[in-house]
């Protein structure tokens, strides 16, 4: 398989993945719990490629829920006309904290899963996690993109990556034990520093 193929398939199966999380919302929202087979049916996807990214229906909906109560970008920068990159990532990291706290024990859950899944995949497989919060990020940095040169702009959202989201909040509470306003502190703090240690001489 050549390395587009690769990429292709692995496109492919976070569309798929994505689509039944979508799916599950969809019937959830009708005030049922749906069984994996009605999400499959939904998503147009076989009862087989269903149970390929999900084991069983709590894993699911679980995620789910998460998924509903994400920020999309569109609504995060609706009416912001700031192309400061560091100002927007915060509004991310921001909202990113505010859901993840609102959803905290089901975020606790799915992380523990994904962290199962992940153990029990091979290459090739379907994805153990959804991957929401680099749209994000790269929506956040897309007006400032000509800060910085495209392998430096590339690197910065992946590092961007390991401070917005629900594991950097685990090991703020859990690992060092800091409190909310700590931890928000830090983290927009390690934001300024990556974007600044990212940034072209001269491109602010």
């Amino acid at each position: 398989m050549t390395t587009s193929d690769a990429s292709g398939r692995a496109n492919q199966l976070r569309r798929t993945r994505k689509d039944l999380l979508q799916a599950a919302a969809r019937l959830a929202r009708q005030g049922r719990t749906p069984t994996l087979e009605e999400c499959a049916e939904e998503a147009m996807v076989s009862r087989a490629t269903a149970y390929r990214h999900f084991p069983d229906m709590s894993t699911l909906l679980i995620e789910a829920s998460v998924d509903i109560s994400t920020p999309q970008a569109d609504d995060l920068f609706a009416n912001s006309r700031s192309s400061d990159p560091v100002g927007r990532l915060e509004r991310v990291d921001s909202a990113f904290h505010d859901m993840t706290l609102e959803n905290e024990p089901a975020v606790r859950v799915m992380l523990a899963r994904s962290l199962e899944a992940a153990n029990r995949r091979g290459k090739g497989e379907p994805p153990a996690r959804q991957n929401r919060r680099s749209p994000l990020i790269d929506a956040a940095l897309e007006p400032a993109r000509e800060q910085f040169r495209p392998a430096s702009l590339k690197t910065l959202s992946r590092a961007l990556a390991l401070v917005i989201g629900p594991e950097a909040i685990v090991v703020f509470k859990d690992v060092l034990q800091l409190d909310d306003a700590e931890a928000r502190r830090v983290k927009r703090w390690a934001i300024r520093a990556l974007v600044d240690a990212a940034r072209k001489p001269g491109a602010d």
